[in-house]
């Protein structure tokens, strides 16, 4: 059983519904295994070979399977690269590179080498975006565009606001989704499905616990490329505020969006950011 998770039968289980979002993946797609330094890392290569690339990384406690809903509009006009975070409950390595130095800049290097790529357009959701965001200030020359959904490294987390939320989990099942409902923000009843399939994998994942690195305002001053930040009002796990701000004011070539009514989990935002993507 790997470190990161909480018994064999829950790694089982996990990778079992990924593999089944796999067989379904909406467009044609090449997986793809790469060796890095942190061992192997796969990828879900979808679109036109000529097309210009896009690299997704998803945030903790998930895997390739969150672009599913976009990959068909995105892919269209564009090479989409998804890649399954290490240390994270996909199909690439259990390693956890440390976050305060340049451990996942260099995993991301050798991912970028081994897909052939020597710039590209990165899209990053939480503590993907922190992953994408911290590449883009390590390699600014490789990042085209950078799109970020509630991303780490700019606003501070905010630990009792998350704790209130999480007051739930240990009631059983019930409890956790409860949690995982509140985290999120997502209460309609059409997004009880994410809310089922987020529960599940936390009931068997052991997230990553040490606290995100925050960006100074030099480094966030230093990204020259168009960045593209969409943050909930509701966010439970980040400051949004704060981050809205400070992109507003450091980042030369920054759009925000705050969604007021959203929590950690941004929906719907699909459409905008492939506007973004598209527009260079």
């Amino acid at each position: 059983m790997s470190a990161i998770y909480r018994s064999e039968a829950g790694e089982r289980e996990i990778l079992r519904r990924y593999r089944e979002v796999l067989d379904t993946w909406p467009v044609p797609a090449e997986r793809v295994r790469l060796p890095t330094r942190e061992g192997e890392t796969f990828v879900l290569v979808s679109g036109p070979e000529d097309a210009p690339p896009v690299v997704l990384l998803h945030g903790s406690g998930a895997n390739g399977s969150v672009w599913a809903g976009d990959i068909a509009s995105w892919s269209r006009n564009l090479r989409v690269y998804a890649v399954d975070m290490v240390g994270e409950p996909g199909l690439s390595a259990p390693s956890r590179p440390a976050l305060d130095s340049d451990a996942v800049a260099l995993w991301l290097d050798d991912v970028m080498a081994g897909l052939g790529l020597s710039r590209a357009a990165f899209v990053g959701m939480s503590l993907g975006g922190w992953t994408a965001l911290d590449h883009a200030i390590r390699r600014p020359g490789r990042v085209e565009r950078l799109a970020l959904l509630c991303p780490g490294g700019i606003g501070r987390q905010t630990p009792l606001r998350l704790a209130a939320a999480l007051a739930w989990s240990p009631f059983g099942r019930w409890g956790r989704r409860r949690s995982v409902r509140a985290v999120l923000g997502l209460h309609a009843p059409e997004h009880a499905p994410v809310v089922d399939e987020v529960t599940a994998t936390f009931g068997a994942f052991l997230p990553r616990t040490e606290r995100l690195p925050v960006f100074s305002d030099a480094d966030l001053r230093g990204l020259e490329m168009p960045v593209f930040v969409v943050v909930g009002g509701r966010d439970r796990m980040f400051d949004s505020a704060r981050t809205a701000r400070r992109v507003r004011e450091h980042v030369p070539r920054a759009t925000v969006t705050v969604v007021p009514d959203a929590g950690h989990a941004l929906v719907d935002q699909g459409p905008a950011v492939l506007d973004f993507l598209r527009a260079g």
